[in-house]
């Protein structure tokens, strides 16, 4: 069908109930791209209609260097989406009538370039995947409404975004380059030592506490490397580059309040994502498994060996595979970094603000009033170096109000007026001169990790018989009949990542990967290993026509897909082509698996 066959539809269905509008539904030809609409909506008040444009690549014309390689493609994509996004600000009419008509949305992302499905590239085509609202009165078809968005709006939007030639070239070079150079500079990391970079000229300061946009008014203080950290770097692209080089092992970042401590470790903590330009950030780099740890306090854990922390509880209680309905923050706080390790994170991030504070320190006067016999924790900064040397697992620590890590950090960095300075040699003078230095309470080592076992029926996506699974904001994910609270998983920065872990999780059930004999580590590889073999928007194929295993239907499934050699399936077919997902990484799929209530593991 053409475009003038949307148009006789279009001028058919006006006036007529709101359901007359599901005969929209197909592929129709633009002189120079093709709509297809997917789904459409039940009433102008439910969740807007999919919709897709695709342009050939033999009009689009893009050059096919800015999409080689998956970081190049990554970015390319994310241009995209934002490049439709402005687009729609600039040409879309918005309301149209009741509820969401005239709504035109497409998932453009933040201040992180992460791969999302909201638009695809490759050799043949360029497609932006979009919602939109079907303009209605109450619930009667507002058939010429629609016809100027679809049939005049629709049309400039791509005409603004998916034809190379009507981009900014020179922006969208940068962009792909600017991304290219981070996750360059990421992956120079381990081979030089460092756990993370921060390029000299870094704006890290946020607007304020709910905005991730750059400070760009007032006393805006641009980043400086300290000498003793400083190092210069070579990047692809952009050349030459100098900056502060955080070294592997304990790292200790201090300094009075309000002096940019926590800034520091919220700019490392989102530098696992590649970043736009002008952001700020976009020339800082931490190591992709660093993971942000904190006290947790009321969260469900099940089966997770804290005994390097946690030991002798009264009444028996076995911590080397402890359970609890209601967490304590010491408790939690030990399962979160037991979690982290189990899902190889190999960087903590941890702030003292947020962190419970017998966990992280037992001071000299403590010891002496409560004898270690008494005491079942363990203290953080007594097996900070365990965790370095039997693990390989650096720590990045901002303490304020504890001078006893001095002794146990590698490196001390003391923030003082948002700059750094390094203070390691006096931290350590410090401690030397000191009178009541506390006891080691750590026994000879911490200890190996102990892999856990998760059992298909603890995860049930079902409610009413159906699979429902929905973001609930960017820290919540209800799933099927329970309610999972990512409130304290910090680096999830998009609710379309909130999202997708939720269908990943479903995604590996219905492989059969939950078959009571891989580890939740084995599980989270497999998952990673099918979406960059079939790219993310595979997690969505079937999930609204297919059941949910049962009970012992998902362990079965998987003993007999290994045996037969079965691989996941291809793309998504027919309707599935979602555009509001965004990657997630291992470690966050692994924080809501954790966090179900329903969770069993062996």
């Amino acid at each position: 069908m053409d475009s003038g066959s949307l148009k006789q539809k279009l001028g058919r269905v006006d006036g007529k109930g709101y359901k007359a509008y599901r005969q929209l539904k197909g592929r129709y030809d633009f002189p120079r791209f093709t709509l297809h609409i997917d789904h459409v909506q039940s009433d102008p008040f439910a969740a807007p209609s999919r919709m897709r444009v695709r342009v050939n690549q033999a009009v689009a014309r893009f050059d096919t260097s800015l999409f080689k390689g998956k970081v190049r493609r990554v970015a390319l994509e994310d241009y995209l989406a934002r490049a439709f996004a402005r687009a729609i600000e600039r040409f879309v009419k918005g309301d149209r009538g009741t509820g969401k008509s005239g709504l035109v949305g497409v998932d453009r992302g933040g201040q992180e370039i992460i791969e999302r499905t909201a638009a695809v590239i490759n050799e043949r085509f360029a497609e932006v995947r979009f919602l939109a609202g079907l303009p209605a009165a109450g619930r009667r078809c507002l058939g010429q409404e629609a016809a100027a968005m679809l049939l005049e709006e629709v049309p400039r939007l791509v005409e603004a975004t998916l034809f190379y030639e009507a981009l900014g070239r020179r922006m969208v070079t940068a962009h792909v380059e600017g991304a290219e150079d981070q996750d360059w500079l990421r992956r120079q990391l381990p081979a030089l030592g460092l756990v993370a970079f921060v390029a000299d000229g870094a704006v890290l300061p946020r607007q304020s506490g709910i905005s991730d946009m750059p400070l760009r008014q007032g006393r805006v203080l641009k980043f400086q490397s300290p000498a003793g950290l400083r190092l210069a770097i070579d990047l692809p692209h952009r050349g030459h580059l100098s900056g502060m080089g955080i070294p592997e092992g304990v790292t200790l970042i201090v300094g009075g309040g309000y002096h940019g401590k926590s800034t520091l470790l919220k700019a490392l903590e989102r530098s696992v994502y590649n970043h736009v330009p002008g952001d700020g950030r976009e020339l800082a780099a931490t190591r992709g498994d660093a993971v942000k740890i904190r006290a947790e306090d009321g969260r469900r854990v099940e089966k997770v060996n804290i005994s390097a922390f946690i030991s002798n509880l009264p009444f028996d209680v076995d911590t080397s595979s402890f359970s609890t309905e209601n967490a304590s923050g010491s408790t939690s706080q030990a399962a979160n970094i037991l979690e982290a390790l189990e899902a190889r994170s190999r960087l903590l991030l941890i702030d003292e603000d947020t962190s419970a504070t017998n966990f992280m320190i037992r001071d000299s006067l403590m010891q002496q009033l409560v004898l270690k016999k008494k005491e079942p924790i363990t203290p953080f900064i007594d097996h900070v170096h365990n965790l370095k040397s039997e693990h390989g697992v650096s720590t990045v620590l901002v303490m304020g109000g504890s001078g006893d890590y001095f002794g146990a950090a590698d490196t001390v960095i003391a923030m003082e007026n948002y700059l750094p300075r390094v203070v390691t040699a006096r931290a350590r003078e410090i401690i030397a001169q000191r009178k009541d230095v506390r006891s080691a309470e750590a026994p000879a080592g911490f200890g190996p990790l102990t892999p856990r076992l998760p059992l298909a029926r603890g995860i049930d996506p079902r409610r009413g018989g159906k699979v429902k699974i929905s973001a609930k904001g960017l820290k919540a994910v209800s799933f099927g009949r329970i309610m999972v609270d990512l409130a304290a998983v910090e680096q999830i920065v998009d609710i379309s990542q909130t999202r997708a872990i939720g269908y990943l999780i479903w995604y590996g059930l219905r492989q059969g990967y939950f078959d009571g004999e891989s580890s939740i580590t084995e599980i989270l590889d497999r998952l990673i290993a099918d979406v960059e073999r079939f790219g993310l928007e595979v997690i969505a194929a079937g999930a609204s026509r297919q059941p949910a295993p049962g009970p012992g239907q998902a362990e079965a499934g998987g003993r007999a897909a290994a045996a037969s050699g079965q691989t996941a399936p291809g793309p998504a077919i027919g309707e599935e082509h979602p555009g509001d997902f965004a990657l997630p990484r291992r470690f966050e799929i692994a924080a809501m698996l954790n966090r179900m209530r329903t969770l069993q593991v062996r």
